[in-house]
């Protein structure tokens, strides 16, 4: 088959748009969709200093090197951030391959860990959550904890955004999990940009509309090192809405998009249901929150871990 749009050989079939891509009209969409989100949503500022979330994974390190690209244009400054969670056999992977990238594009990289962070790998608080009886998956203290690391690291490294590589397919399964949890004010938070609070600083996404497939191409074509493993700990409610929306998308192409036009187009009218956000400080960790305990410190202290315990 040819290229839709130059005759070219195709080398992708995009169904939800019945185009036929050659290999360079591919790596442009993905790069016009990826920095006309930043311009849509104006997500950054000529001059600002910007913190990436960079596992190592395709996606991470792809949103990585776009950064890297348009901050030159616009004389920001770019920090890569790693979080190791410590899984044994997964993460020390991933962990060279950040670096490794980093290097080459000369971006500043900086990596911070559970271990020295909260006391305890997330395979120890999963091993300590099992002799509790804790009835919390892997990804709920994972994503607690990786967050308000990521956003401890990005306030302390004096970045004034933090860009996470959050694809279309990221955020329709989120948006499908906070329906079927009946969780408002995270499911508000699932917009391009979350505005910023109080000791947070600002969360940028601007991989959004790009479908997860069309990323591991680009990574693919564009011979970008990365690190194709998944953790060992997904499983449970996220595989399955993510498998449910995958046939949905092949059944009924574009469904994924529709989905997400449709939540932007809800979200204004959720902000009268979530809670106004008061600022206050951990009283363990002094973190912003907005009770007495954050969340991190909270889900430790129940497992008698780190300075919540």
């Amino acid at each position: 088959m040819r290229c839709t749009a130059c005759g070219r050989r195709a080398v992708y079939h995009r169904r939800y748009t019945g185009d036929f891509l050659c290999d360079r009209c591919l790596a442009r969409s993905v790069e016009r969709r990826f920095y006309r989100a930043i311009r849509k949503h104006n997500m950054i500022k000529p001059g600002e200093r910007v913190a990436v979330a960079v596992s190592g994974g395709k996606d991470s390190v792809v949103c990585m090197h776009l950064l890297a690209e348009y901050c030159r244009s616009k004389r920001c400054e770019l920090v890569a951030i790693t979080v190791d969670e410590g899984i044994a056999g997964y993460r020390n992977r991933g962990i060279p391959v950040a670096r490794k990238n980093a290097e080459a594009l000369g971006i500043e990289h900086r990596i911070v860990s559970f271990k020295e962070s909260f006391g305890a790998t997330l395979d120890e608080i999963l091993a300590r959550a099992k002799e509790k009886g804790s009835g919390l998956g892997a990804c709920t203290y994972c994503g607690v904890l990786r967050r308000s690391l990521l956003n401890r690291a990005a306030r302390e490294s004096g970045a004034s955004k933090l860009a996470t590589a959050h694809n279309l397919d990221d955020e329709v399964q989120a948006i499908m999990l906070n329906y079927v949890r009946s969780d408002l004010a995270r499911l508000y938070r699932l917009g391009p940009v979350y505005q910023p609070r109080e000791g947070f600083v600002p969360r940028i996404k601007p991989m959004r509309e790009i479908p997860e497939k069309e990323i591991a191409l680009y990574a693919l074509l564009k011979g970008i090192e990365a690190d194709w493993s998944e953790c060992p700990y997904r499983g449970g409610i996220h595989l399955e809405i993510r498998d449910f929306i995958n046939w949905l998308e092949e059944n009924h192409p574009n469904s994924k998009f529709m989905i997400l036009r449709m939540f932007d187009r809800m979200r204004p009218f959720l902000v009268s249901a979530v809670p106004e956000f008061r600022p206050k400080t951990c009283r363990v960790c002094g973190e912003p929150t907005s009770s007495d305990l954050c969340k991190a410190c909270e889900l430790l202290g129940e497992l008698d871990i780190g300075a919540g315990s």
